[in-house]
């Protein structure tokens, strides 16, 4: 066993593979901040997007990109949460409101990669450039669909553009201070949840296969995109850091009055990957794949590679 990879994750404290076990960790944590909180809305949305991403919604395919998927939504989800459980342990609370439309924001934010059910080209890795665009249609149509409030699609849509790695959050005309700082914490989930999953060097072979497919120029082989990621963690470290002001501090918080436990689990997850990619690009360049073997993706990839063959 490689010792750098041998560390506690999140996964031995929730089970982050189940979206119910997450979705139950969210409403504790939610919870404790806010102790009359309704969930009919929340679980309402939660309800169809598992049903989105699954298949199961009216005229939508299910989800057929393996590293923009439902778990891609709910480990941010996951951190989200935690952050706004970090604020308020360390003084800092938020309008109940605006807390459930950022979540809701975050169960909508990848929604541009689904296909419509007459879309039975590709997989929906061929919107990846217009990601954003699409996801802020299907918001809009999902809002309208249930008469919900048209100045609450407004806040929602904000906190969606901020995923985008690529935006500047100092352009977005933001209503107070509050909300800011709420998209800050929606745009920190978005990036630590994918960063610190446990599988996460694994899924990006899949995201190879999504990039390939949209074209997006610049990696010619996986061994391209595992290198460029070394660069994307510095960019992103470096949002995380100025643009999003730092909020990620607040998981410490959570992590020390939830768990009891005196670090920050997620920070501790991303150094571990990181690590081990740079272990990975140093010895093993012409044997990578045979170091990834987390969750049974290698092979899970080997049958997609497979069906594309033929």
């Amino acid at each position: 066993m490689d010792p750098i990879r041998n560390r506690i994750f999140i996964t031995d404290l929730i089970k982050t593979d189940f979206p119910q076990s997450v979705y139950e960790e969210v409403q504790y944590l939610i919870s404790l901040v806010y102790l009359d909180y309704d969930f009919t809305w929340l679980s309402r949305v939660f309800k169809d997007v598992v049903n989105l991403y699954g298949g199961n919604f009216p005229g939508y395919r299910q989800c057929n990109t393996p590293y923009h998927d439902l778990k891609h939504v709910t480990d941010a989800l996951l951190v989200f949460a935690s952050l706004v459980h970090g604020a308020f342990a360390s003084g800092l609370s938020f309008r109940e409101k605006h807390i459930t439309l950022a979540l809701i924001s975050i169960m909508l934010h990848e929604t541009g990669y689904l296909q419509r059910e007459d879309d039975v080209t590709g997989t929906g890795a061929k919107y990846t450039l217009v990601r954003a665009e699409r996801s802020l249609e299907f918001l809009e149509f999902y809002f309208a669909a249930n008469g919900y409030d048209d100045g609450d699609l407004k806040l929602c849509r904000e906190f969606i553009i901020c995923t985008d790695m690529n935006e500047d959050i100092s352009e977005v005309s933001f209503d107070s201070p509050e909300t800011e700082t709420i998209a800050k914490m929606v745009a920190t989930a978005c990036i630590i949840g994918q960063i610190s999953d446990r599988n996460y060097l694994e899924k990006l072979l899949f995201l190879f296969q999504e990039l390939n497919e949209a074209q997006v120029f610049g990696f010619e082989t996986e061994l391209d995109l595992l290198e460029n990621t070394m660069e994307f963690y510095r960019r992103a470290r470096s949002r995380l850091e100025n643009e999003l002001g730092g909020v990620q501090s607040f998981l410490a918080h959570h992590f020390r009055k939830r768990w009891e436990i005196g670090y920050d689990m997620y920070a501790d997850a991303i150094e571990s990957n990181l690590a081990y990619l740079g272990h990975l690009l140093e010895n093993h360049r012409n044997d990578y794949r045979e170091k990834l073997n987390r969750g049974g993706l290698l092979k899970r990839l080997a049958i997609l590679e497979e069906i594309k063959k033929k």
